[in-house]
């Protein structure tokens, strides 16, 4: 039985999928003492396809951008499970790290990476607000338009 996080995750339309593997030289998580550290994950959605593809402020536009964002943090939440076995085992979102893939004047970053913590908003309430930071880069890898990593406290 699903515990209390995938349980909301899914009273609102979300499921977890298997999480992407690694596509290069590292592992998609570490543990250290209570501390989980998650990989940047891309916006690869369930069908292993990019939500978004391209620059924000250049054909990715700011909704886009955010929807990516959430995806990226769908497959964080994927990668937690993966190392804990259940969602409920996290205290706290501590930090979100975003990437987004920029056209030299996109000033909007943050606005995209609103979808990322939007939803861990949701999922885990006031446990998941957390610190975060926002940088726009000038590629992705596959192009994504967005990258988001996490750090979160863990039992």
């Amino acid at each position: 039985m699903a515990g209390m996080v995938e349980q909301r995750l899914a009273s609102q339309g979300i499921s977890l999928h298997e999480p992407p593997n690694p596509v290069a030289n590292y592992v998609p998580f570490v543990r250290s003492g209570n501390l989980l550290f998650v990989s940047g994950q891309v916006c690869l959605g369930a069908d292993g396809k990019l939500i978004a593809k391209g620059k924000c402020g250049a054909g990715v536009t700011v909704e886009q951008g955010a929807a990516a964002a959430r995806g990226c943090s769908i497959n964080l939440l994927a990668q937690v499970k993966a190392a804990l076995g259940d969602l409920d085992k996290v205290l706290r979102v501590v930090r979100l790290g975003g990437y987004v893939n920029s056209a030299p004047d996109f000033l909007d970053g943050p606005k995209v990476l609103n979808g990322a913590s939007d939803l861990m908003v949701a999922a885990f309430g006031d446990k998941g607000r957390h610190s975060r930071t926002t940088v726009g880069v000038a590629a992705l890898p596959a192009d994504a338009a967005v990258e988001v990593e996490g750090v979160f406290e863990v039992s």
